[in-house]
């Protein structure tokens, strides 16, 4: 597998962004179960597509800066037939790389009570049920989290 950085508007980007929101429109009943402001290309520090060995897009995250020394995991996502292999895991490690070569100590995230695989997922990778922060602090079905990162080695590519 192979994941590399991509513009936002890169056709397996938007692709992947595509089958996430209407997964969350079908697991929440809505078209629009964005809690905080949607990410965009203006706001995105990076986004990464995970392929397979034969270039097919699997998988897919990015980093949402929220101060010079943190940043929200936005838009996680694998296809369906593709979880329980090992994308999710090496798309958000290549995230936190991505985050500490930079120096950032800190990285946030939300789901949802929808979600209670992510939940697992993202409590399995050491993330930790923090209270509401930003735009989500006054939405209630909000489930926030927060992974302190170590320092890096590495410098930033």
């Amino acid at each position: 597998m192979d994941i590399e950085p991509v513009a936002w508007d890169h056709p397996d980007a938007a692709l992947l962004r595509a089958r996430q929101r209407a997964e969350m429109a079908e697991r929440y009943g809505t078209p629009d179960s964005e809690s905080g402001s949607a990410p965009s290309a203006s706001d995105i520090a990076v986004f990464v597509v995970a392929r397979t060995a034969d270039g097919t897009a699997v998988g897919c995250g990015g980093l949402r800066a929220l101060d010079e020394r943190s940043g929200e995991v936005k838009r996680m996502f694998v296809v369906p037939d593709r979880r329980g292999t090992g994308v999710a895991p090496a798309v958000l490690a290549a995230l936190e790389q991505w985050a500490q070569a930079r120096g950032w100590t800190r990285l946030r995230l939300e789901t949802g009570p929808a979600q209670p695989d992510a939940v697992r997922f993202y409590t399995r990778s050491g993330y930790r049920r923090i209270p509401n922060f930003g735009a989500y602090a006054r939405v209630p079905d909000s489930l926030c989290f927060e992974r302190l990162l170590p320092p890096s080695s590495v410098p930033a590519p």
